[in-house]
C-alpha cells in the first residue's frame, strides 16, 4: 500500500497534546547490522505487526511502499527476542483543525526527540499542506530521523544534527 506522509520536528508541544489518545509504542529494526534496517516488528498498545517501508522512489521519503503484517501478542513476543535495534517511544494522535497529526513523543534514549506525522490521501493534498504552529521544521527527507536510522541511536548522538535544524530538546512529562 501507498503511504504520503510529511514529518516535522515539533517546535513545541500542543498544550492540549496530553488529552488525545495515545499509545506506547516498541518497534524493533531488522537486521541489526543494517545502517537503515527497513523491516520492523512493533508493538502499538495491544496491536502487534511486522512492516517492511520502502521508498516508492529512491530519495523520496514522503511516498513509502508499506506492507504490513498482523501478528498476535505471542507471535510478537517470539520476534521480540531477535537481535534488532530498538526505539521507544508515545504515540499521540492529535487533531488540530479537523486535521489528524501521529505525534511521537520519544522515551528512553531518545527522550527529548518529538516528531509529527501527517498522512495524506492524494500527492496533491500532499504538496499543498501547510504545516500548524506546532511545527518547527520538515524533515520528511532527513534520513537520520527516520525509524531505520534512530534505531539503537540516543539523543546525544543526533543532538549535533538537530541543532542544525534548529531544534531545541522538548521536555515532556
Amino acid at each position: 500500500m501507498e503511504e504520503l506522509e510529511r514529518t516535522y520536528l515539533a517546535k513545541e508541544l500542543p498544550a492540549d497534546l496530553y488529552t488525545a489518545t495515545s499509545k506506547e509504542m516498541i518497534d524493533i529494526y531488522v537486521p541489526a547490522s543494517a545502517a537503515h534496517p527497513d523491516l520492523r516488528i512493533r508493538k502499538r498498545g495491544d496491536r502487534y505487526e511486522i512492516t517492511r517501508k520502502r521508498p516508492i522512489v529512491e530519495g523520496d521519503s514522503s511516498r513509502m511502499l508499506e506492507i504490513t503484517i498482523p501478528l498476535d501478542a505471542a507471535e510478537f513476543e517470539e520476534f521480540a527476542v531477535i537481535r534488532g535495534k530498538r526505539v521507544e517511544k508515545r504515540r499521540y494522535v492529535y487533531t488540530n483543525e479537523g486535521r489528524a497529526y501521529e505525534v511521537d513523543v520519544f522515551t528512553g534514549d531518545l527522550a527529548g526527540l518529538v516528531l509529527v506525522d501527517i498522512e495524506f490521501q492524494t500527492v496533491a493534498e500532499k504538496d499543498a499542506f501547510t504545516p500548524p504552529s506546532f511545527c518547527l521544521v520538515e524533515v520528511t527527507q532527513e534520513k537520520f530521523l527516520a525509524g531505520g536510522m534512530l534505531c539503537g541511536k540516543t539523543y546525544a548522538d543526533i543532538e549535533p544534527r538537530l541543532q542544525k535544524l534548529g531544534y531545541t530538546k522538548i521536555e515532556s512529562r
